[in-house]
């Protein structure tokens, strides 16, 4: 068994100072839903946690000004039930009541949801050496260097956007793609004091160091997230489809918000799940749909345009169509919604 410190620092300041005490193996914890469940399978193996939800304020939820503010251990139940968020922003609360269980959405965060890491099941069952599992499965993400067991393998599941030769994990979560689709920041709070910086640069894509995910640096802890006012809030829709309704990540998921005048799409804006490496912002389908009369032909016209440059593997081709229909399923639910 290893031996691991805890520690439950009562302000942000604390947190940092205590991660910098704790040193490499040090990992901060919320509501604890990935990171437990990645140690149990000797993917993560911390010295160290830093338990950050006895910080005062951290889950506070403010829908009342200029922006939509959620602390970072904000309750992904509590946000998606928010009389605002449910009735003024449709996208970011069915992005949270489609992911995961009940069970899950109590515990975890909006914060450290955000650096959900990979369902790939090359990575959760891996490879051998210092991290366990089998040496049949090599994965980058776990041994830089080691191999992509994925590509060319059981790729049902895999990305089919911004994939590499080192790797084409899809980027798992749903409240991100929401939070993309709607030009969120993150507020990031570290050793070098405090920055913001868009929902979309938090990820990397793959390239040809895929254990490299995210751009927060070490030390760093996300605290807080902010969403512009917007009248696209109220044409807006998470659409996720998936193998079963519950439980289950997506095969492919649209998040869409419209500002429209009658039938005319005047701004569009469309992000991709289920099918990237990161969350995937579809500007080729959002120029498709501006300034034009919305019919469903135009519709999936969008859809299809949100996956030219795809790159399917050899069971995942499925997903370019599923995907557009996916797109063009969300806008027209989107355009349908009254403000």
């Amino acid at each position: 068994m290893q031996p691991i410190s805890y520690t439950r620092p009562r302000s942000i300041d604390d947190a940092i100072a205590a991660h910098a005490r704790a040193g490499n193996g040090a990992r901060y914890i919320a509501g604890g839903t990935n990171l437990y469940d990645l140690m149990k399978l000797n993917i993560e193996r911390p010295s160290a946690l830093i338990d950050v939800t006895a910080i005062d304020g951290l889950d506070a939820i403010d829908t009342a000004g200029e922006t939509l503010r959620f602390g970072a251990n904000a309750r992904m139940s509590d946000v998606m039930t928010d009389p605002v968020v449910e009735n003024e922003y449709p996208v970011l609360s069915e992005a949270l009541w489609k992911a995961a269980s009940q069970q899950l959405r109590n515990m975890a965060a909006v914060g450290a949801n955000l650096l959900q890491r990979t369902r790939c099941m090359y990575f959760r069952n891996g490879y051998g050496g210092a991290s366990g599992g089998s040496a049949e499965y090599p994965c980058n993400k776990r041994v830089p260097g080691s191999g992509c067991a994925a590509i060319g393998g059981l790729d049902r599941g895999q990305a089919v956007l911004g994939v590499s030769e080192a790797c084409n994990a899809v980027s798992p979560g749903d409240w991100p793609v929401a939070l993309v689709a709607m030009d969120a920041r993150v507020e990031i709070a570290g050793p070098a004091g405090r920055r913001s910086i868009p929902v979309a640069d938090l990820y990397r894509l793959p390239g040809d160091t895929p254990h490299i995910e995210f751009t927060i640096e070490r030390g760093e802890i996300i605290v807080g997230i902010v969403v512009p006012r917007t009248r696209a809030g109220m044409r807006s829709t998470y659409h996720k489809i998936r193998d079963r309704e519950s439980f289950a990540f997506a095969l492919a998921s649209a998040a869409v918000a419209l500002e429209m005048t009658d039938n005319r799409i005047d701004a569009a804006r469309i992000a991709l799940g289920g099918v990237a490496t990161r969350p995937w912002r579809a500007g080729g389908a959002e120029a498709v749909l501006a300034g034009q009369e919305l019919t469903e032909d135009l519709a999936l016209a969008a859809g299809r345009a949100a996956f030219e440059g795809a790159t399917p593997g050899r069971s995942n081709g499925f997903k370019v169509e599923l995907g557009a229909r996916t797109v063009a399923d969300a806008i027209m639910i989107a355009a349908r919604r009254t403000p």
